[in-house]
């Protein structure tokens, strides 16, 4: 994977996730059960870094964002009245962290999320893929720099059978992996959701 140039400064919500060099990350979605839709997310070597746990007959497709000590960063969950295809996160103490709502485009995805830094800025993400959801790049709004990009590995004979997606992810420096890798969850929901 290419590597992506260094974010001029820390983005983010959670500064331990902060990449501190580039970082490629490897969203796997496990066997459908009756949790729903969970992901086990590692670091391209192999080291776990996040597991997400979905909720089983979820109104709101409540999906429990936690490290690997089992600590709750956040839970995702959809919007069930919204324009727009809508997911948002909630701190464990209910206080909603940040947003990826969906936005028209005509030949493929495109979502923005948005959230208060930790320095108190409002920032913006922009996610576009093609049309068929092969790849999408990640920036920041307001300048237009990369932050991350999105590729998905469609022909892997056991995804074909089992309905399982795997996504990689490079992440610039200064970047937060939790929140990257979330809007991937949000985007891959929202795929699954127009299947239906």
């Amino acid at each position: 994977m290419s590597q992506i140039a260094p974010f001029p400064s820390q983005l983010g919500l959670f500064p331990r996730f902060i990449a501190k060099q580039p970082a490629s990350l490897a969203l796997k979605e496990k066997v459908m059960s009756l949790s729903g839709d969970s992901f086990d997310i590692k670091l391209v070597n192999g080291q776990p870094i996040f597991q997400v746990k979905g909720e089983t007959f979820s109104l709101s497709n409540r999906q429990h964002f936690c490290d690997m000590a089992g600590n709750e960063l956040f839970t995702i969950r959809k919007k069930l009245v919204a324009l727009h295809t809508t997911y948002y996160a909630e701190d464990p103490n209910g206080n909603v962290i940040f947003e990826v709502k969906s936005k028209f485009h005509i030949g493929g995805t495109k979502m923005i999320c948005t959230f208060k830094s930790q320095s108190g800025k409002d920032e913006s993400l922009m996610v576009k893929g093609n049309f068929f959801d092969t790849t999408a790049d990640i920036t920041d709004e307001a300048t237009g720099k990369p932050v991350a990009r999105i590729d998905r590995k469609f022909f892997n004979a056991r995804e074909i059978f089992t309905g399982q997606d795997t996504y990689a992810v490079t992440i610039a420096p200064n970047v937060d992996m939790a929140v990257i890798a979330a809007m991937c969850i949000c985007m891959d929901d929202k795929k699954e959701q127009g299947k239906s």
